[in-house]
């Protein structure tokens, strides 16, 4: 695709239209953004994660109550 030359070039044509200071903050800038990305990726992921747990734990007990309603039903019989 390009070689060590062509990409040489180009981040020298780079540098000069914006200079290094402004090139400095474009890096800090685009990592702060990936970082805050992975990490509301991962609070998503755990929500998801505690909702799906708390959403079993609800069947669970429905299934309790509906065993208790079943057995008193029986007792009955």
């Amino acid at each position: 695709m390009f070689g060590f030359k062509e990409l040489l070039i180009i981040l020298l044509i780079v540098l000069v239209l914006f200079g290094a200071k402004r090139l400095r903050t474009l890096g800090s800038d685009l990592g702060s953004a990936i970082k805050n990305f992975r990490k509301a990726v991962r609070e998503g992921e755990e929500e998801g994660a505690a909702a799906a747990k708390e959403a079993g734990r609800l069947e669970g007990e429905e299934r309790v109550i509906d065993a208790e309603v079943t057995h008193k039903e029986k007792d009955r019989a």
